[in-house]
């Protein structure tokens, strides 16, 4: 097939006003910086062939994205630079660590306000070999990289710049809690990519300054990413987790780093890695995030420390994990806890003690703690995980053989759901169909009747 000219990276080429062997010695230079080895040789015959069609490889699309979005002033996309399809989110493992978090989150966030783009990231696999964190090198070095990093933009950051970003993330978390992640995703994604991710091309007059700037914009990055893991839009979701922890990393704030690896740490564990999630969560409860956390954020790293711990199968230090989550969530009454951890609290801990022992295998203490949390959970403020926690408990009764109270419980989960678009509310009720299957019939009426609701719910949820 015959190579087709790339008459947009022509173009850029143009209008940064580099001869073929100057862009060459540029996007050398930004792959040293990025630790990009492979493209520190990078030729004149390089860039002419990819002028002339060839698609550059691995994390060449990246470092030359970067390296044109920093002679240009702008953030491009890869759609900008003709190379469509790099653009799906099939990158070489770990490229979002060494790529700029503004090349990314410009990409992501073109790509999540365009439907048939999100459609085809939807669509695309969830990496577990982009789980492999960095090294403890590149963790240190992270804060004073990010202060060197050239603006973009002749505007100076104010405080009240950052409080706009964390006002509307608590604005989009609590619509999370109660709707669910599919609900208002979009609405987010636009306010992140025009007015957060802006911020951080910009000018700012203290180190003080750039740190609460790059912890506010994390903090949303990182909702997006959950937001789409509610959704059950794996690949984007890990890939804004990703860039987030990254930003958390040069903000320097250990805290939110820990609370965004814990997060990647339980999608792991939900899409059955356990040996990656073992390893985030591990590195969520280090000295400098852990050990720096509210007693509230202590007891989330914690428990989800405990959930990886029991699908890896070490039973011992699941319960020893769940001890301590315990302890230090008895603690958090005294503490300044961060906003992002205020929904933490005694029925989210039972609801995730409850899944740390259910994969255990110990269904009947999995229900106490599950029936605790639907005791205790404030329900209309958090409808979705309400709805979810009903759906577990439901699949646990109906394993120990009490199919009647499992209907009952389904049914709540069900009246729960309405106005929630989650995908994980979504999988509550796949999950419900298929363990209704080998019952459904000598069930009788009720069990029909429930298979009846939850179809309809199934084209409504989202």
């Amino acid at each position: 097939m015959a190579r087709v000219r790339n008459v947009a990276l022509a173009a850029l080429l143009r209008e940064a006003g580099w001869s073929q062997p100057q862009a060459a010695a540029a996007v050398a230079r930004v792959a040293t910086e990025c630790g990009a080895r492979e493209l520190e040789a990078i030729s004149r015959s390089h860039i002419s062939m990819w002028v002339l069609g060839t698609k550059p490889s691995g994390r060449a699309p990246h470092i030359l994205r970067e390296t044109l979005s920093r002679r240009l002033g702008r953030r491009l996309t890869l759609v900008d630079l003709g190379l469509e399809g790099e653009a799906t989110g099939q990158t070489e493992s770990g490229s979002d660590w060494s790529v700029d978090p503004l090349t990314v989150l410009a990409e992501l966030g073109s790509d999540d306000l365009d439907m048939h783009r999100r459609k085809l990231l939807a669509a695309t696999a969830y990496s577990a070999a982009s789980l492999v964190l960095p090294a403890a090198s590149w963790w240190a070095a992270a804060p004073a990289a990010a202060a060197k990093r050239p603006a973009v933009s002749s505007r100076q950051v104010t405080q009240i710049d950052i409080e706009d970003v964390r006002d509307l993330t608590a604005f989009y978390s609590a619509r999370d809690q109660q709707r669910g992640g599919a609900s208002g995703r979009s609405a987010l994604a636009g306010h992140l990519r025009d007015e957060a991710v802006p911020l951080l091309g910009s000018r700012f007059s203290t180190e003080q300054i750039r740190r609460e700037t790059y912890s506010a914009v994390a903090e949303m990055t990182y909702l997006a990413g959950w937001m789409a893991f509610d959704a059950s839009e794996h690949r984007t979701a890990q890939r804004y987790l990703t860039v987030a922890a990254r930003i958390a990393a040069e903000a320097g704030d250990g805290p939110l780093g820990g609370h965004i690896l814990r997060a990647l740490a339980h999608q792991a564990v939900d899409l059955g890695h356990p040996r990656r999630a073992l390893a985030l969560a591990d590195s969520s409860m280090s000295r400098d995030r852990y050990g720096q956390a509210s007693h509230r954020e202590k007891a989330l790293l914690a428990i989800v420390h405990a959930r990886a711990l029991a699908v890896d199968g070490d039973r011992a230090g699941t319960l020893a994990a769940i001890s301590r989550a315990e302890r230090d969530l008895a603690r958090a009454d005294s503490d300044d806890a961060p906003s992002r951890v205020g929904f933490f609290q005694d029925a989210s801990l039972a609801h995730e003690t409850a899944c740390a022992l259910r994969d255990m295998g110990q269904s009947r203490d999995a229900e106490i703690h599950f029936r605790r949390s639907v005791a205790t959970r404030r329900r209309q403020q958090y409808a979705r995980t309400h709805s979810v926690t009903l759906g577990y408990l439901g699949a646990v009764q109906v394993h120990q053989g009490r199919l009647d109270e499992a209907c009952a419980t389904w049914n709540q989960a069900l009246d729960a759901m309405a106005g929630v678009q989650s995908g994980r509310a979504r999988d509550v009720i796949v999950r419900m169909q298929s363990d209704l299957s080998p019952v459904r019939r000598r069930g009788g009426r009720h069990v029909a009747e429930l298979d009846r609701r939850a179809r309809e719910m199934l084209r409504t949820i989202g």
